[in-house]
């Protein structure tokens, strides 16, 4: 089977696959000051507003609820998560 070229872009010279993707820490803050949620690798998930992160991966996170088994067990001002609990975090829709 034979591959076809992808046109590259004229302004870029990338072609289009490789234009629409970005690095993780691009994504990361692109995402600081916006609603995210987090998973932990025990199930829990956190969803609130990314306040900030660092390289291991810790988060400081404000509005924050805790989820276990896609049940709202608590609500906090303010969370701070360890990186290596960390098992993905994915941004979500602002609130209107």
């Amino acid at each position: 089977m034979e591959e076809v070229p992808k046109e590259a872009s004229p302004s870029t010279g990338e072609s289009e696959p490789a234009k629409n993707k970005r690095s993780p820490s691009e994504f990361l803050k692109s995402v600081l000051g916006r609603p995210v949620k987090v998973r932990l690798n025990s199930g829990i998930e956190y969803k609130g507003v990314l306040a900030c992160l660092d390289g291991y991966m810790n988060i400081a996170m404000e509005q924050t609820e805790e989820f276990v088994d896609g049940q709202l067990k608590a609500k906090y001002g303010d969370c701070f998560i360890r990186g290596n609990n960390v098992l993905y975090i994915s941004a979500q829709k602002r609130a209107k």
